[in-house]
């Protein structure tokens, strides 16, 4: 199933994307698309017969804001430098265990909503993600398909990052992710069932047309299921937990000089096969 928010910001509805194309109302089924949905398989049920008896009131999606297709996300773990070819392009040495940081939930905006260049940028980057929705609370898990038993849907993320305020002032990622509107989420919320091969996806990304990124999760160092299992042993995962699984070579971080870092009036363009689109025009904070 493709679930989605639709809606003005903070006021979104939860709706479905049938099989047709038709967007559909699930308001009178459930009150959102979060974590307590995707836990719940009689609702998902429920979501699905009533999606293909054709049975849900349809939607104008003409002039529709589209929402972060996920509602009160809990944590957002991040994965640093899981793609090979991210690695080499960075000069990086491939990590022997995950690398992890967070991205706070508020950081979370729309799929076409406006992304803001911090003030005193000089070196937003844009990267492509594959975000896992974690569906099955989660802790010490065994095995990597115990991992990826435990995921609950898929999306397209954007991991806008800062590298400056990330690598140069003074320690932690965190400072080059969390600035405001650093990751957009969706169009939706493919669930897992629809997703046969995570290791199998293709990620693209364009800056003014341009292609930027054009990569595959089978170059990931540590595949999803792994991601979960490892995330797993060091903290609890709950229904509604996101993780953003990393990034293919193509950022700006990774061209030659005068790399070509980010810009009020940009715009950026970025799908993953099966789970959508997003695009967002850039402005300054």
């Amino acid at each position: 199933m493709k679930l989605l928010r639709v809606g003005t910001a903070g006021a979104e509805t939860p709706a479905l994307l049938d099989a047709e194309g038709v967007l559909r109302d699930l308001s009178g089924l459930v009150a959102d698309i979060d974590g307590t949905v995707l836990a719940d398989d009689v609702a998902l049920a429920r979501i699905r017969s009533a999606g293909d008896a054709g049975d849900l009131p349809v939607l104008d999606a003409t002039g529709l804001r589209v929402g972060p297709p996920l509602g009160r996300i809990g944590k957002i773990v991040c994965i640093g430098l899981n793609y090979h070819d991210h690695a080499r392009e960075t000069g990086a040495e491939p990590p022997t265990e995950p690398v992890i940081f967070f991205k706070a939930a508020d950081t979370v905006v729309g799929p076409n909503d406006t992304v803001l260049v911090p003030r005193g940028s000089v070196k937003t980057d844009w990267e492509v993600e594959l975000a896992v929705v974690i569906g099955r609370t989660a802790r010490y898990l065994e095995s990597a398909e115990e991992g990826l038993a435990h995921v609950g849907g898929y999306a397209v993320a954007h991991d806008v990052s800062e590298r400056e305020f990330q690598i140069e002032r003074g320690g932690t990622w965190d400072k080059g992710k969390n600035c405001e509107t650093f990751n957009p989420l969706g169009p939706w919320l493919v669930t897992a069932d629809e997703v046969p091969d995570p290791q199998a996806l293709s990620l693209k990304l364009w800056v003014n047309g341009e292609l930027k990124q054009d990569g595959t999760t089978a170059e990931q160092i540590f595949p999803v299921g792994e991601v979960v299992r490892y995330v797993s042993q060091f903290m609890t995962l709950y229904p509604g937990d996101v993780i953003n699984t990393g990034t293919p070579a193509g950022v700006a971080l990774g061209q030659p000089e005068p790399k070509p870092f980010l810009r009020g009036g940009d715009v950026v363009e970025l799908e993953i096969s099966g789970l959508g689109r997003q695009r967002q025009e850039l402005k300054n904070a």
